[in-house]
């Protein structure tokens, strides 16, 4: 059974910064694509960093770039988003996932976290 749970979200003021980690458990982040996705109040899910298995190829949402970076660690099965210089336009409920496909496509992911609540404060 795959399990995907996030933590590190939390309240930070804008131009702060968070890391988010994403720990998996019945399938390994090394194999499969790993995304990160957030879902504002009133806002549809938004894709926001995603990784490829292998070789690691990272792709990232123009709203993000040059502040975010995705990153994993195979050692502990867990895959992280830093968040730099936040915006209070960032903050959401922040979701995990993990696909067979390398895509930006929420319907392509199989597997889903629970979330983790990002605030942002101006």
């Amino acid at each position: 059974q795959v399990h995907l749970v996030e933590s590190g979200g939390g309240l930070v003021q804008a131009g702060g910064s968070l890391r988010l980690s994403c720990t998996a458990s019945g399938l390994s982040v090394s194999t499969y694509a790993m995304g990160w996705f957030r879902r504002a109040p009133g806002k549809e899910r938004e894709f926001v960093a995603r990784m490829s298995w292998s070789p690691g190829l990272t792709d990232y949402a123009e709203s993000v770039k040059g502040r975010f970076t995705i990153s994993r660690d195979n050692a502990k099965n867990t895959v992280y988003l830093q968040m730099n210089s936040l915006k209070v336009e960032d903050a959401a409920v922040y979701f995990c996932a993990a696909s067979r496909a390398v895509t930006v496509a929420p319907a392509a992911y199989s597997y889903w976290g629970q979330g983790t609540q990002v605030t942002v404060s101006s």
